[in-house]
């Protein structure tokens, strides 16, 4: 586990089902400002990630989020997440799984048109349905940004860095 990254986690469900971020530093020592940011248990049918059902579950998450800038009606604009973060994705057929390391660092921007921009340092969980990697679950590591559409379209532009195919790992 990376103890020096850091990693944001904007929607849980969302970044599981869509994208699933995550972080570095405990929760109690992030300073003035900085909430817990769990993530909840997700389940995704088979053929919507991988050709199987999976199942994900935080086994660490010391996920904390802080949000750095709000919209006109208050709601958050700009989000900063770090902390460590642990996702067991098991097949759901086979009982096979793996703990992937999403402990990144992000600042998530939370468009008014129901979009997302993230930009992102380390490892994060994505999942993907349409966009510019295969249909899957990744673990997206490096120094990239990810942009989810407000149809759930993911389009990752990787400055450096490297994907982990899940879907693979746990056939």
């Amino acid at each position: 586990m990376r103890r020096t990254a850091q990693f944001l986690t904007a929607v849980a469900a969302a970044t599981v089902l869509g994208a699933t971020p995550v972080h570095a530093t405990a929760a109690g020592r992030s300073g003035p400002g900085w909430e817990p940011a769990p993530s909840a248990p997700w389940d995704v049918a088979a053929g919507v990630r991988c050709d199987f059902a999976i199942h994900g579950e935080p086994v660490v998450d010391e996920v904390v989020q802080r949000v750095l800038d709000r919209h006109p009606d208050g709601t958050p604009k700009r989000v900063a997440y770090k902390g460590d973060l642990v996702v067991r994705v098991t097949n759901q057929e086979t009982g096979a799984f793996h703990d992937a390391d999403a402990s990144g660092s992000a600042i998530v921007d939370l468009r008014s048109d129901g979009s997302q921009f993230w930009s992102v340092a380390g490892p994060v969980l994505v999942g993907v349905g349409e966009g510019n990697l295969d249909r899957g679950m990744y673990i997206v590591d490096g120094v990239y940004t990810l942009l989810i559409s407000a149809s759930g379209h993911k389009t990752v532009t990787m400055a450096h860095g490297s994907t982990t195919d899940i879907c693979a790992r746990i056939a």
